[in-house]
């Protein structure tokens, strides 16, 4: 008896220790695999870190960068209006942007590498109202897609509130927000496809155009709907007859400096990673911006006999502006050189060609965005080059070629945007007006559209 209760023991001894040896074999082989398809399934930390400061820093620059910019310029009786326009904006394109904004952007059905196609000029609905995105949806095996989502978000936010300087004083808030919603789907969304929503489309496959941070999306495509926007809404009353100075340049001041600092989210962020592209895209910021600002300074400086603060903070601006396509591929001669042209050009824009077109662009939107866009677009295509200290032009094309397909994509931005904004502004135009009436412009639109003033002046 007990030797058969030992030999039961000895079996059962026997089988625990292949079961053990079992296990532990099949964890030494499966331990790397789950290791692996773990690896696969987690986004980079350090990425996804750099890119929730990049959202939150591009955030910032229109609530409160922009908003600060633009209210200090503006009449007294006109500040919270601006203000209004900025944080409202901010609200309805979020909404915008979950419901249709970011599938029109960058869904990718139908779309083809090297071929024209409808996938080429717009995104389809596949992900509308989000659908499929979760907590483990990835963008390009790098970052949460809901990061990238939000990151984007935030550039659909502050191009209409960018367009908003250009008929500041004038127009109704309503008419502002209904041509904000339409233009933000059928000028804004598509040119974002087109730029950036890889093999397929129009600019960046097809054209073979660079746009690194939103040259042509973001600022000629604000600047030439701002032009439109200024010519349609038309002058506002007393303007080229009575002093209509900025209210607060302290307000500017500290604005301008918030865009510049956010602008490192704009342009660095647009690396979509932690890595040496968006630390040169931010060297390239930093040059870019201070050339211009102190190229702007000096250009006044020898004008007007004496250098303004709104002028370098205007200076600053534009090279924000010109360099924002180009952060990705210059390096920092080509930084200096873009800084210094977009200086001279813009001041020449916001000033000159202005005062002869005679249009009444309020706070130089198209002056700053729209020919600070162009001038930095076009250079992007020259200074790419790696012998002028760019990360080099793509394989088959040449300064000549590049520039050209630069060209082709403002030419594009110009028309597309140009026609769609003149057609919406009509739209509205018929059916809520656009303009407010003479004595509410007088009146201030603080008090005339939302019952408030800026300031208790008492």
């Amino acid at each position: 008896m007990q030797q058969r209760c030992a030999s039961l023991l000895a079996r059962k001894r026997t089988v625990y220790t292949r079961i053990g040896a079992l296990i532990v074999i099949l964890l030494i082989c499966g331990v790397p695999s789950l290791a692996l398809a773990q690896d696969a399934a987690t986004p980079d930390s350090g990425n996804t870190a750099w890119m929730l400061t990049s959202t939150a820093l591009v955030l910032f620059m229109t609530i409160p960068g922009l908003a600060l910019f633009y209210g200090g310029l503006v009449r007294v009786q006109n500040v919270l209006s601006v203000l209004m326009q900025c944080f409202a904006l901010t609200g309805l394109m979020t909404i915008l942007w979950v419901i249709c904004g970011y599938s029109l952007a960058f869904n990718t059905a139908g779309m083809e590498a090297g071929k024209i196609t409808l996938g080429s000029f717009v995104g389809g609905l596949g992900t509308m109202f989000l659908q499929g995105v979760d907590v483990n949806s990835l963008y390009d095996d790098n970052i949460p897609e809901t990061v990238f989502i939000t990151f984007q978000m935030t550039f659909a936010i502050i191009t209409p509130a960018l367009i908003a300087g250009a008929f500041a004083e004038r127009m109704k808030f309503s008419a502002m927000l209904i041509f904000s919603v339409l233009w933000s789907i059928v000028v804004y969304a598509p040119l974002c496809h087109m730029a950036w929503s890889g093999d397929g489309s129009l600019f960046g496959d097809i054209i073979g155009a660079l746009d690194f941070a939103g040259g042509n999306v973001v600022h000629i495509n604000a600047g030439i709907a701002a032009l439109v926007a200024a010519i349609l809404v038309g002058k506002r009353i007393g303007y080229g007859t009575s002093a209509m100075p900025p209210h607060s340049l302290t307000l500017t001041v500290v604005g301008a400096s918030m865009l510049w600092v956010g602008w490192f989210g704009f342009n660095a962020g647009s690396a979509v990673a932690a890595d040496g592209t968006a630390g040169m895209a931010m060297l390239v910021t930093q040059i870019s911006t201070a050339t211009a600002a102190i190229t702007w300074m000096f250009v006044e400086w020898a004008v007007h006999r004496k250098p303004s603060a709104l002028g370098i903070v205007t200076g600053a601006v534009a090279g924000l502006v010109a360099i924002t396509p180009a952060s990705g591929s210059v390096g920092p001669m080509g930084a200096l050189v873009i800084g210094a042209v977009s200086g001279v050009v813009c001041y020449w824009g916001a000033t000159s060609l202005k005062s002869k077109l005679g249009y009444d662009d309020s706070l130089d939107a198209f002056g700053v965005h729209g020919i600070g866009g162009i001038v930095g677009a076009l250079l992007t295509g020259v200074f790419v080059a790696e012998g002028l200290g760019g990360s080099g032009l793509a394989e088959g094309m040449t300064i000549g070629t590049q520039v050209w397909a630069q060209f082709l994509s403002i030419v594009i931005t110009l028309i597309w945007s140009g026609v769609l904004s003149f057609i919406i502004l009509k739209i509205v135009d018929a059916t809520v007006g656009l303009r407010v009436e003479e004595d509410e412009e007088r009146m201030g639109l603080d008090l005339s559209q939302h019952n408030e003033r800026g300031y208790n002046l008492s």
